[in-house]
């Protein structure tokens, strides 16, 4: 039998990349999606075709009623608020991946998993708290404490950079055109906000071919 795992799938090229190494390394892989009110329900879309391209278990959790909580706090959810193209507080859902992975923890005891992956990478570190190997580590203790169970919360892309997430995406297959970065909900990427940005610089640096369709 397989050993289990649930993976925190955004429908963004790092998640989509963790997804496709999960089931590389053999994993019966179980997908937790999340609707927490955002602007960018395209992301959403792209997360359910990629399961369903995977073959994969999968669940889409409607968080959607945060987005009252998040109002006038991020632009990620608030329509009210300008989108940033470079980094600053209003880009932060705050405690989003606590929140993510507690429900994981959850999802992981019903169905007998024992590992939790999610997407977090090198270059989130310093403007994530929620991204850093202190916290999912203490978060780790958390669960165990919680649950009276050796569930492990791991980031297996923790100590890598975009681009070479991208790298690793492309030696798998990943179609890097189903995926979604952008912080709107246009019809294409906008190329302006700060995740498209670094979404451009990624495949940059990573010397592969971009085939994402810009607005700018």
């Amino acid at each position: 039998m397989r050993e289990r795992c649930i993976v925190i799938l955004s429908g963004g090229p790092d998640s989509t990349t963790l997804a496709y190494w999960a089931r590389a390394e053999g994993y019966e892989v179980h997908a937790l999606i999340f609707n927490y009110g955002q602007r960018a329900q395209r992301e959403i879309e792209c997360a359910v075709k990629t399961a369903e391209r995977l073959k994969i278990h999968f669940q889409v959790v409607d968080l959607s009623s945060l987005k009252r909580l998040y109002k006038g706090v991020t632009s990620l959810v608030d329509s009210g608020i300008p989108v940033a193209s470079s980094f600053e507080r209003s880009l932060i859902v705050p405690f989003r991946n606590g929140i993510f992975l507690s429900i994981a923890v959850a999802y992981a005891s019903s169905v007998k998993a024992r590992r939790i992956f999610y997407g977090a990478h090198l270059e989130d570190q310093a403007f994530y708290p929620d991204t850093r190997r202190e916290f999912y580590k203490a978060f780790e203790a958390s669960a165990r404490l919680g649950t009276g169970e050796e569930i492990t919360v791991e980031a297996p892309f923790g100590d890598i950079s975009k681009s070479e997430i991208l790298k690793k995406g492309y030696e798998l297959g990943v179609p890097f055109q189903l995926t979604w970065s952008c912080y709107l909900n246009g019809p294409k990427h906008c190329g302006v906000c700060e995740s498209c940005i670094n979404r451009k610089r990624a495949f940059r640096e990573a010397g592969l071919t971009d085939p994402t369709e810009y607005e700018e």
